[in-house]
């Protein structure tokens, strides 16, 4: 970041920390984040110590790493009842959460990753969890392909060269050939699939969202339990309710239905 960081007012500088609070690397030392923003220690400490006293971050006693506070819970309400995107879906999350009884949950890019904005939990004892906010790389499980299958071209090819692609588990894809034959193959069918490739154990299952012009808003997506996404009339009813929620969704959106 060097010289541009140093010239960042004091409001500037909290708010890059605040950034820095991602899924990927959800906690910091003082120290850490110094050595990553270019701040010194003393800002650093400084501006947590407010940020902390407003409660936007919250710090480990044991450990003495920050982490981000609870005062944002007071802005999720807010957040969902003015955006119109997770006003609208609700209804067909809650459709396809009682069709399937799997956690259901509703994703949107956030630069180059996959982040939840909203979700539905089943009600079944076991189940997969999804909170709102969780990121994922765009090229690790159904919801985050699915969202990068349906991006234009120039995003696509602009992802495919700055994207370090890493293993998250044994069943991550990150050979981007065949990253690709998977996202043409996503884009054929209609919607993506994946066990295992974030966390072991669970599937997924996702369907793109469009708005009026055809370009990608969401995606639609379902947790499941590996135990019954391998259950095949299970997985083959959940995909049914799921591209059709994914089709009526995109409908209100101002999809024509003729354009499915």
């Amino acid at each position: 970041m060097g010289q541009d960081i140093k010239k960042l007012n004091s409001i500037e500088k909290a708010l890059e920390i605040m950034l820095t609070f991602q899924d990927v690397k959800p906690s910091w030392g003082i120290r850490e984040l110094s050595a990553k923003l270019e701040f010194s220690p003393a800002t650093v400490q400084r501006i947590l110590q407010v940020l902390k006293s407003y409660e936007f971050v919250k710090q480990d006693p044991k450990t003495r790493q920050y982490f981000i506070g609870n005062i944002f819970y007071k802005f999720l309400e807010c957040l969902n009842s003015s955006n119109n995107l997770t006003r609208i879906g609700r209804r067909f999350m809650e459709e396809l959460a009682v069709g399937t009884l799997e956690t259901t949950h509703l994703n949107v890019i956030k630069g180059n990753l996959r982040i939840c904005i909203d979700t539905i939990e089943s009600p079944k004892e076991l189940k997969a969890g999804m909170r709102i906010g969780n990121q994922s790389p765009l090229y690790a499980g159904a919801s985050a392909k699915c969202l990068l299958t349906f991006s234009s071209k120039d995003f696509q090819n602009n992802y495919f060269q700055t994207i370090n692609m890493e293993p998250i588990t044994e069943f991550t894809i990150i050979r981007q050939n065949k990253l690709r034959k998977e996202l043409d193959k996503i884009k054929e069918q209609g919607y993506g699939i994946s066990l295992g490739e974030r966390t072991p154990g669970l599937g997924s299952l996702s369907a793109p969202v469009f708005d009026y012009r055809g370009q990608i808003l969401a995606s639609l997506s379902l947790a499941i339990p590996e135990i019954r996404f391998k259950q095949e009339d299970h997985l083959s009813n959940c995909i049914d309710i799921l591209t059709s929620a994914a089709k009526s969704f995109s409908n209100e959106m101002g999809l024509g239905a003729g354009k499915f």
